[in-house]
C-alpha cells in the first residue's frame, strides 16, 4: 500500500460477509463464522489499529437472525469508531436496519475526513441478485449533486460489473447500467466497493476505482465456471484516504486462522 500521510488521513476499514448466525457453533462449509470475524477483527488491531469509520457491506447475517445483528454489533466494540451497515442478499433488510439503527449504524450518507460515504441498499427479498429501487438510484443521484466537490465513495454489496467468476454473473447486480448512468455523471466518485464475490478484485473504469473484498469467512475461487470455494484466510480492506481524493488501499488477511474447509459443497 503506498504510504499517506497518517495524520491526514482517515483510516476506514471494510468488514463483508460474516454471514453471522443465532447458533454460536454456527458454521459455513466447515468454517465457524463467528471464530473467523473474531481472527480478522484482531488482525486489523494487530496491522492497522482503530479505523476512523467501518463500512460493513452486506451478508452480515446467514440465518437473518436478530441474535447474528446483534453479535455484530457486539464484536465491533472491539473498534472505537463508528460503522455503518448495509443488506446483503442473505439478511433481513428491514430487521437488520432496525438493529443498525440501535447501533448508530443505518447512516446512507456519511461525510467525514473530506469524503462522503454513500450506502445502497442493493438486496431484494427472497432472491440472490442485487437490484436498485428507483429510490435508490434517486438518493445516490441526489446525494452526489447536493456533495459535487466532496470526493465519493459508493458502497453496495452486490458487483456492479461483471468478474471472471462465470457461476456468478446471474447473481450480481441485474439494473448496473442504471447505476452506472448515475456514478459517470459525477467526477468525485473516486471508489466503488462491494462485497458479495467473496475475493479481491481491484479494476478501473472511466477514473474509477473498482473494489471487491474477501469475506470475513469463506472465499470464492476467482475463475471459476460453477461454484467453487479456495483455501484461502479469512480478510479485510484497509483504506487512508486524503481529502484531495488520493487515497492508498490494501486487503489484509488473518492468516494464523486455522479451519477445515468443506471444499465439496455445491452452494452455500
Amino acid at each position: 500500500m503506498t504510504k499517506i500521510d497518517r495524520p491526514l488521513a482517515l483510516r476506514v476499514l471494510q468488514l463483508t460477509d460474516p454471514h453471522l448466525m443465532a447458533d454460536p457453533g454456527g458454521e459455513l462449509l466447515g468454517v465457524n463464522t463467528r471464530d473467523s470475524l473474531d481472527a480478522v477483527i484482531a488482525q486489523v488491531l494487530h496491522d492497522h489499529g482503530q479505523p476512523d469509520l467501518i463500512l460493513a457491506t452486506g451478508d452480515i447475517a446467514q440465518d437473518a437472525s436478530e441474535e447474528a445483528y446483534r453479535l455484530f454489533g457486539d464484536k465491533l466494540k472491539a473498534f472505537r469508531s463508528s460503522s455503518v451497515w448495509i443488506a446483503g442478499n442473505h439478511d433481513d433488510s428491514p430487521l437488520l436496519a432496525r438493529i443498525a439503527a440501535e447501533n448508530r449504524a443505518d447512516q446512507r450518507h456519511v461525510i467525514q475526513g473530506g469524503w462522503q460515504f454513500v450506502l445502497l441498499d442493493t438486496s431484494v427479498p427472497g432472491k440472490v441478485f442485487g437490484h436498485l429501487a428507483d429510490s435508490e438510484l434517486a438518493f445516490l443521484e441526489s446525494t452526489l449533486l447536493e456533495n459535487p466537490d466532496t470526493p465519493a465513495l459508493i458502497a453496495l454489496h452486490h458487483h456492479p460489473v461483471e468478474i471472471d467468476t462465470e457461476w456468478m454473473s446471474p447473481i450480481g447486480l441485474r439494473n448496473r447500467d442504471a447505476f452506472w448512468q448515475v456514478v459517470d455523471r459525477f467526477s468525485q466518485v473516486r471508489i466503488v466497493l462491494w462485497g458479495h464475490i467473496h475475493q479481491d478484485l481491484d479494476q478501473s473504469r472511466k477514473g474509477v476505482r473498482l473494489l471487491a473484498t474477501p469475506s470475513t469467512c469463506i472465499q470464492f475461487t476467482a475463475g471459476s465456471v460453477e461454484f467453487s470455494v479456495e483455501d484461502k484466510a479469512p480478510g479485510y480492506r484497509w483504506f487512508e484516504l486524503l481529502p484531495s481524493g488520493d487515497f492508498a488501499t490494501e486487503v489484509s488477511r488473518a492468516t494464523d486462522f486455522a479451519f477445515e474447509l468443506n471444499c465439496n459443497s455445491s452452494g452455500y
